[in-house]
């Protein structure tokens, strides 16, 4: 496989190296981080045929998912206050 050498200054090479998981080569973050996101509308539509007992777990993970985000925002917000 060919490469390349890219030339990053301080800034950047830290946020690439704190965005690189412990399991990551540097050119698998940068595919990952550069990979074009799929569009929002790709996913619309994707619970209609989904049972009521699935679709009622689905949303309880994401109360869950916005309830922890919700408790990290305000551990952040007291860390600066």
């Amino acid at each position: 496989m060919a490469t390349k050498t890219v030339a990053l200054d301080e800034e950047a090479y830290e946020l690439l190296r704190r965005a690189k998981r412990s399991d990551e080569s540097f050119s698998s973050t940068v595919k990952r981080l550069a990979h074009p996101r799929r569009p929002l509308s790709d996913f619309a539509g994707m619970w209609k045929d989904m049972a009521p007992k699935d679709r009622r777990g689905m949303q309880r993970v994401y109360s869950d998912l916005r309830a922890a985000d919700e408790r990290r925002a305000e551990r952040v917000a007291a860390r600066w206050a």
